[in-house]
């Protein structure tokens, strides 16, 4: 268990750092390119989109066929990808490298595939810790990768800052052999197959309403990711400001997800989720309407840092927990398509709406109402594991 969990959280924490720093290279490109952010934006929303669809089927090879063989595919597409987006010139080439293969990479290399493996190889009474633990990997990647992205994007240029990355993720390929596992049989008296599994899920009401959660946090966290050190700059504040800020985002939410993952062991999972969506709204209301400062930029992503990904582990969590784990990666996968359409949304709206009203007043306006209606529908959700009649399968 310790070897999967060390191997899985060191390949979470590669793959998130590197995902979190794209909002380090909207200006720098765009401005080498002469694009539009908008033109930066939908390429990261596409990147988004391409993971959630493509997080399904990623899961569903996890399930079958074992996480190493996924992992390792989305390293190599991680290296084609980032290297892709250096060397484009166009804005098609720029969506293609930075959309597509690294939302293919991201799929295979992320939380749906990883914590599948976790829900089969640790027991159930740890497995939201262990959720937490691995979410907690993938928030120090952002703090520890981060600003030594904005480092090497200052002193090397964005181009070589791409390509050192690339080489980086290169060491998800060895990292992926130790994700040894077993397969187990599905809970609730019944082996199903994958297809039973899915149509289960998704007409099911509570599994419905975490979908619609999870994409109020996709809207959310990308919008402020990627968007943020262009809205800072806009104010007027050094560069270093933005690359601090989310460094603390990262830092603060190493505590906020493994803190989230260890409540929701025993505590209630629904619950966790409105607090962490309102308490979102709250944060973007009082950050809005403080003067802004430098500090004021600093509390801030230490409080979102803290709601950032800490929904993740919980989330999965309670599917893990309604539905077995026979085939968590793919219902992880699936739940996650809608986070990424709202990552999509978010993203690209944070562009559009500011290259037609010169502001991002509109869309924190967004953020804050879905966080109220996040928080809203997860409270009806029913954590009690799916009651399912026993006998084999339907064919």
């Amino acid at each position: 268990m310790s070897q999967v969990l060390l191997c899985g959280a060191l390949i979470v924490t590669l793959s998130m750092g590197v995902r979190h720093g794209f909002g380090l290279w909207l200006l720098p490109i765009t401005q080498s390119h002469g694009w539009t952010r908008e033109t930066f934006s939908l390429a990261i929303a596409v990147q988004n989109l391409a993971w959630g669809v493509l997080g399904i089927f990623a899961g569903m090879m996890a399930d079958r066929l074992g996480a190493m063989r996924v992992v390792m595919a989305g390293g190599v597409l991680y290296l084609l990808g980032l290297c892709g987006m250096a060397m484009a010139t166009q804005g098609w080439q720029f969506t293609l490298a930075a959309g597509i293969l690294v939302g293919a990479a991201q799929a295979g290399t992320t939380y749906a595939v990883i914590y599948g493996v976790i829900g089969r190889n640790v027991p159930a009474e740890r497995r939201a810790w262990a959720m937490g633990l691995v979410g907690a990997a993938g928030s120090f990647g952002q703090f520890a990768m981060v600003p030594l992205e904005g480092l090497m994007i200052t002193h090397w240029g964005w181009q070589t800052a791409l390509f050192v990355m690339a080489a980086a993720c290169l060491l998800m390929l060895p990292l992926a052999r130790g994700l040894n596992e077993k397969m187990v049989p599905n809970a609730g008296g019944q082996e199903q197959t994958m297809r039973q599994a899915l149509r289960e899920a998704v007409r099911y009401p509570s599994f419905q309403l975490l979908t619609a959660g999870y994409f109020v946090c996709g809207f959310q966290v990308v919008f402020i990711g990627v968007h943020m050190p262009s809205y800072l700059k806009d104010a007027g504040m050094e560069p270093g400001v933005a690359g601090m800020a989310l460094a603390l985002i990262g830092l603060f939410n190493i505590f906020g997800t493994y803190l989230a993952g260890s409540l929701a062991q025993a505590g209630s999972k629904k619950m966790i989720l409105a607090f962490i969506y309102s308490a979102r709204s709250v944060a973007i209301v009082v950050f809005l309407w403080a003067p802004l400062s430098p500090w004021s930029v600093y509390i801030f992503s230490a409080v979102m840092g803290l709601l950032w990904l800490s929904t993740v582990p919980v989330t999965n969590a309670s599917i893990a927990h309604i539905f077995g784990v026979r085939y968590l990666s793919m219902l992880s996968g699936s739940v996650f398509l809608s986070h990424q359409l709202g990552s999509f949304m978010g993203v690209w709206l944070g562009g559009y709406l500011y290259d037609r009203t010169g502001s991002y007043d509109v869309v924190w306006t967004i953020a804050i109402a879905l966080g109220v209606f996040a928080a809203l529908v997860n409270l009806p959700v029913r954590e009690a594991p799916i009651e399912r009649a026993a006998g084999p399968a339907r064919a």
